[in-house]
């Protein structure tokens, strides 16, 4: 299992950077390699993703939100095992620390080998980088989801 932590601080309140993380259809726009998220319902996403060529599909559920704190989720089925959380962090009324954790199984020689060298934590900041784009240029978010889904077994 690899393990890939990434943080970035957005200049936009903590509830427009939460706002926006819980819109998952625009994750293409920057997040590089996610060709496509499906919503199903509230807590079920289907993906589908490119990196370094090779195509991966698969569902996603919601395991854990709560507005303006936390998202987690972890594969379900398909072609990939992952799990993850986002977190939301105020620094004050216009500042959010945004922070990302993925636990993922890399597959394969390539995914394995670049997992060693690192490029799943560059490709990770990136994306983190370029949300940072995305959101502060925009300054509001695409749309919200307010639910709150508890953790299991809470």
């Amino acid at each position: 299992m690899s393990t890939v932590t990434e943080s970035v601080d957005v200049h936009v309140p903590v509830h427009t950077a939460y706002d926006q993380w819980t819109q998952f259809e625009s994750f293409p726009q920057f997040m590089s390699g996610v060709e496509s998220i499906q919503q199903l319902d509230d807590r079920h996403t289907h993906w589908v993703t490119k990196v370094a060529g090779v195509r991966r599909e698969f569902d996603a559920e919601i395991t854990e939100q709560h507005p303006d704190e936390r998202i987690a989720w972890k594969s379900t089925d398909g072609d990939t095992q992952h799990a993850g959380v986002v977190t939301f962090h105020r620094l004050g009324d216009t500042d959010t620390r945004v922070t990302v954790q993925l636990d993922w199984q890399p597959q394969g020689v390539v995914e394995k080998a670049g997992s060693a060298v690192g490029a799943d934590s560059m490709q990770v900041k990136a994306d983190t980088k370029r949300f940072k784009e995305f959101i502060e240029q925009r300054g509001q978010s695409t749309g919200a989801w307010r639910g709150d889904v508890p953790r299991p077994g809470a």
